[in-house]
């Protein structure tokens, strides 16, 4: 059954679609079901020039294109540890990749659970500017020891990187899990900006690499590109992120909940319930402590979409980078530049990223299907059989499984592109419905959850990886 609610669209629970003379999308409210009105009483403002959605999606590009950069400067890292073998540690430059990611892994969960812990004790505000604040000192000490001479002290050199990756994870994760906490304050169509600013973060990292093994400079200097880039785009992020408050169309929608429908100590009055959905059980009203978000009902109350962010991530990861940047051209042999040089690059990398944008950016006018939708979880679980082909295309080397039944390069291409793209618009759909199906007093803290689901499906994708990659 759809419910025709005031923002023009038809809110079901397996599908949302638009009205014929309903308002542009910017002014979509909640996915409450049976919700009579939204959260705010006051007229609805438009997004004049379309500022706020701007400013989200270069929000969602910052987010990411620093750690992008960082990760995608391997030759330069290898360049600066190359004289670890004479201090005793030669291990280092084989298993550096592993020490990052052990380096960005743990501090990332850990910073998700305190975040979520501070949603209701330290503003946002607060949260979103100390954390690039610190991004931005840590990515200019980076960048200061590009031109910086570390031979004589190349151990305390990886002991120094180490250490940035464990502040720059720590604090990107709670940047990105504040900055997505406030967008599920906001119409859907800014949830999914952010995400999109994400996905071209990759992709504007895929480029720079690709023009860097073109162009084939100095080593540092290329890496000293990478992190002056990386810089300014934080510096830009604080800036646009002063900026949104300025807009009378972001506070309209961060302004705080009308007192007389405000979450307090975790309950409702019977008439401001705005679902019967969202009522809160008597003994955790009684228990629970307002400064703290009610875990265990946000738990209940996404499980399913959880699920889906977790799962989806989780084949990603288990396929990409492992699996697809081992996947060899057919015509290697040829000695091209295609088949050598650029095969994996552009394949592998460039057009997973180009085709997970494309997917996170279709939400933004198609949200099929909806957020209780049998059919979610169902074209979730179908990404699975994405590992067996991928498998069976010609990755090398191959120890255990021979059989290469995908013996033409147009294969790992198509699906390449297919895993981005269900993976953008799954992914996207899942993250900005979670905050969508609670009162807008737990939009925040849903929101915050949602970004720990995506490390969760991450963290477990990055752990199988392994494992798939060992059996062929």
């Amino acid at each position: 059954m759809a419910i025709a609610s005031e923002d023009g669209f038809y809110h079901s629970y397996n599908s949302m679609s638009k009205t014929p003379n309903s308002p542009p999308p910017d002014e979509r409210g909640p996915l409450l079901e049976g919700h009579p009105g939204g959260h705010y009483s006051s007229p609805k403002p438009h997004d004049r020039y379309h500022g706020a959605y701007i400013i989200f999606f270069s929000l969602g590009i910052g987010s990411l294109l620093p750690w992008n950069f960082f990760v995608t400067a391997k030759e330069y890292w290898m360049y600066k540890l190359q004289n670890c073998s004479s201090q005793g540690a030669s291990d280092i430059q084989n298993y550096f990749e592993s020490y990052i990611s052990i380096a960005s892994t743990v501090p990332s969960v850990l910073c998700l659970i305190g975040n979520f812990l501070l949603v209701n004790r330290v503003s946002v505000h607060v949260r979103v500017l100390t954390s690039l604040s610190i991004l931005l000192v840590v990515f200019v000490l980076i960048t200061v020891l590009v031109k910086v001479d570390t031979s004589s002290w190349t151990f305390s050199f990886f002991v120094i990187t180490i250490i940035c990756m464990v502040v720059l994870s720590g604090t990107a994760t709670i940047f990105n899990s504040s900055v997505f906490g406030l967008a599920a304050s906001f119409p859907m169509r800014n949830s999914q900006a952010l995400i999109s600013g994400g996905a071209m973060g990759g992709t504007i990292s895929a480029v720079a690499s690709l023009v860097d093994l073109a162009a084939s400079k100095d080593v540092t200097d290329c890496a000293l590109a990478f992190f002056l880039i990386a810089d300014i785009f934080i510096v830009i992020c604080i800036g646009l992120y002063l900026i949104l408050p300025k807009l009378e169309y972001a506070r309209y929608y961060m302004k705080p909940a009308e007192p007389s429908r405000a979450f307090s100590g975790g309950s409702f009055s019977e008439e401001e319930q705005p679902s019967s959905l969202l009522k809160f059980p008597p003994q955790m009203s009684r228990t629970m402590d307002p400064s703290i978000p009610p875990l265990p009902f946000i738990l209940k109350k996404t499980a399913m979409l959880g699920f889906c962010v977790v799962y989806v991530f989780f084949i990603s990861i288990i396929i990409f980078p492992a699996l697809s940047s081992n996947i060899e051209s057919v015509n290697k042999s040829s000695g091209s530049l295609w088949t050598n040089k650029f095969f994996v690059p552009l394949t592998s990398f460039l057009l997973n990223n180009v085709a997970d944008l494309c997917g996170r950016q279709i939400p933004a006018w198609i949200q099929v299907p909806g957020p209780k939708s049998k059919l979610f979880p169902a074209l979730v679980l179908l990404r699975t059989f994405f590992i067996p082909l991928f498998i069976f295309c010609n990755y090398q080397p191959r120890h255990h499984l021979d059989k290469v039944f995908f013996n033409s390069d147009i294969y790992p291409c198509i699906f390449i592109s297919l895993l981005g793209f269900s993976n953008g618009y799954l992914s996207t759909l899942a993250l900005i419905y979670g905050p969508r199906i609670m009162p807008k007093e737990l939009a925040e803290a849903t929101g915050v959850l949602m970004s720990f689901y995506l490390c969760l499906g991450l963290a477990l994708g990055s752990a199988c990886s392994a494992l798939v990659v060992h059996l062929i």
